[in-house]
């Protein structure tokens, strides 16, 4: 089972979300945000903003953490079972090349992946989004 604080986990899957959702097409103005539906929020400057949050908050992580995160991508993606966890990090260790953050960020669907991954673990983050409104 994954010693990561599912917390961080969540953390990351929030910000992937924020990253997803980006909108090249909603171009930021001076306007108020609550007027304007929060569009400007989801611009090409936000998102420089957010990636930033990400790759630091990844990047400050120790690397028993970093593993367990691209072992819970592999996980969510259907590459080991949940059975096979220890496999998965072992392999996730073995296999580093480059910043993790640079990894996780280049999975299509990361946010996805990682709650599909806490899933399949018993995990989940239902606790942290009520935590959060």
């Amino acid at each position: 089972m994954p010693t990561i604080n599912t917390d961080k986990v969540c953390f990351v899957v929030v910000k992937a979300r924020e990253l997803e959702s980006e909108d090249e097409g909603v171009d930021a103005d001076a306007s108020n945000a609550t007027d304007d539906g929060f569009s400007s929020v989801l611009t090409e400057e936000a998102f420089g903003t957010v990636r930033t949050e990400i790759v630091s908050f990844i990047d400050a992580m120790d690397v028993d953490e970093q593993t367990e995160l691209v072992a819970l991508a592999w996980v969510g993606r259907g590459d080991f079972s949940a059975e096979e966890w220890e496999e998965a990090v072992a392999q996730a260790r073995a296999r580093r090349e480059q910043p993790t953050s640079a990894y996780l960020l280049g999975l299509p669907l990361l946010a996805a992946l990682l709650e599909d991954g806490l899933g399949e673990l018993g995990e989940s983050c239902a606790l942290y989004a009520a935590d959060r409104q």
